[in-house]
């Protein structure tokens, strides 16, 4: 899952990169709002984290700018701003969640799961797929009941691939969302993560789509 962070303060922006990476996000962090709706315009992100007071463009204006070109990634809107007529204003603009500073960095990562989870149609914290379970609070994942290892990357193919169940990913979009932006993308490591997801949780929960891309279905839909 791939995030993006929009803030000014240095030593937050640290603070938030490092705790959703050690989460197992892929992350980009921007510090001023004309890099920001640059960036939230041409990529495409699973959530963004956004101030409020940034250089150059406020943040208010870089998210009603996303809104009005049919951006709908789920933005968290961070600020020091915390009164009842900026929380208005923001979710106004198109925010979906609000928070605060100080913030205790667990609630950021709480939001992010949450916002996530809804956005992709899931209101559940563990995602399911046949005998396979995904817990996105733990990001332990089992099949039929006992725990199985991952690596930090199969770990992100198998989260984009379950909370999106049922369709079609590219290569090129897998690529986008499990690794940093920059990352070799002509390699053949997206199918030999997909072998390992097969020879690990099944070999029939992951459908090879020729020339299109992969689809994780139920085992009983192959």
């Amino acid at each position: 899952m791939k995030i993006l962070v929009v803030e000014d303060d240095q030593q937050v922006a640290r603070q938030i990169e490092t705790s959703l990476k050690n989460a197992g996000y892929v992350v980009e962090v921007v510090h001023d709002g004309e890099e920001g709706l640059y960036l939230g315009s041409h990529e495409s992100f699973d959530a963004v984290i956004l101030d409020l007071g940034l250089p150059k463009l406020d943040g208010i204006k870089v998210l009603q700018q996303w809104r009005n070109e049919n951006r709908d990634m789920p933005v968290l809107i961070l600020t020091a701003r915390d009164t009842w007529r900026e929380k208005v204003v923001g979710l106004r603009a198109g925010a979906d969640d609000y928070l605060a500073k100080p913030f205790e960095i667990e609630e950021v990562l709480a939001r992010v799961e949450a916002l996530i989870r809804r956005a992709t149609g899931h209101s559940k914290p563990v995602l399911t797929c046949g005998p396979v379970e995904f817990d996105t609070t733990t990001n332990r994942v089992s099949l039929n009941g006992t725990t199985i290892e991952m690596t930090a990357l199969e770990l992100g193919m198998l989260s984009y691939l379950m909370h999106h169940k049922g369709e079609v990913i590219s290569k090129t979009e897998l690529t986008e969302h499990i690794y940093d932006q920059d990352f070799d993308r002509d390699s053949n490591v997206i199918e030999v993560l997909v072998n390992r997801l097969r020879n690990k949780l099944g070999s029939r929960l992951i459908k090879t789509h020729r020339g299109l891309g992969y689809q994780l279905i139920e085992p009983d839909d192959s």
